[in-house]
């Protein structure tokens, strides 16, 4: 019989702004068939921050696989954390994974990358969005005030206030800590890591119907979603990048 193995795949499109400030790794352990990967989507765009998502997927992707992917993302927060109070230079989201064969697969993140679960019939989202419009459906009440910089105080029903914080990370790297990060365990035999530059600009549903007909090839998938991606009604396109781990006999 065949020994089951993690087969991988990574794709990524830069955006509409000069940098692709996302950053994707997957590291195996040498000698065995487990696997660690790491998306960080970098806050902002500058060459400096497209070089810290790079340094950082590295550094969690490294301790994730041999600690665990919350004390991964820690060890990649420990790079560009700074003082309560002080702004952080560089900065950034990510998710983790770490898989083996006939293991569950073991999942954190901060932010809002994101981990799907192919289960063969379904995509089902795994971790958590954690951003300020998330935490405002939940915890907002009927009305919030915003205060825009470039006019008055607005009062707006709160789901439309939440649409205006979706792009406002609750937990990023520099500002994560050891409660912030949960730490879970799946069965999917089909993971996938999307920076919001792909599950934010496609809807679930094309999600999908992607991973319904590339459940097969890892490869094939990651380049279908990474293509999918739609810039919104302002021209705007973030990075996208999509890391796909399948469970292959």
């Amino acid at each position: 019989m065949a020994q089951a193995r993690i087969a991988t795949a990574i794709a990524t499109r830069k955006g509409t702004r000069t940098y692709n400030c996302d950053a994707a790794r997957v590291h195996r352990a040498p000698g065995t068939d487990m696997v660690a990967a790491v998306i960080v989507d970098g806050i902002g765009n500058t060459a400096r921050k497209a070089a810290f998502s790079r340094l950082a997927a590295d550094c969690i992707a490294r301790v994730s696989l041999r600690r665990d992917p919350l004390l991964g993302i820690l060890h990649g927060a420990a790079l560009n954390s700074t003082p309560p109070g002080m702004r952080v230079p560089e900065d950034g989201v990510a998710a983790a994974a770490v898989a083996a064969p006939n293991r569950r697969t073991a999942i954190a993140w901060t932010g809002d990358a994101l981990i799907s679960g192919w289960t063969g019939e379904a995509l089902v989202r795994r971790s958590t969005v954690q951003t300020m419009g998330t935490w405002l459906r939940a915890w907002g009440g009927t009305a919030v005030t915003l205060h825009p910089q470039n006019g008055p105080d607005e009062t707006v029903p709160a789901e439309q206030g939440a649409l205006v914080l979706d792009d406002l990370a609750r937990s990023t790297l520099g500002r994560c800590s050891i409660d912030t990060i949960p730490l879970c365990f799946i069965e999917d035999p089909l993971v996938i890591l999307t920076s919001d530059g792909a599950h934010g600009q496609i809807p679930h549903q094309v999600m999908e119907d992607l991973t319904r007909e590339h459940a097969d090839s890892p490869r094939a998938l990651a380049d279908a979603i990474v293509a999918a991606a739609q810039p919104d009604k302002t021209g705007y396109r973030d990075d996208a990048t999509v890391i796909v781990l399948k469970t292959k006999a």
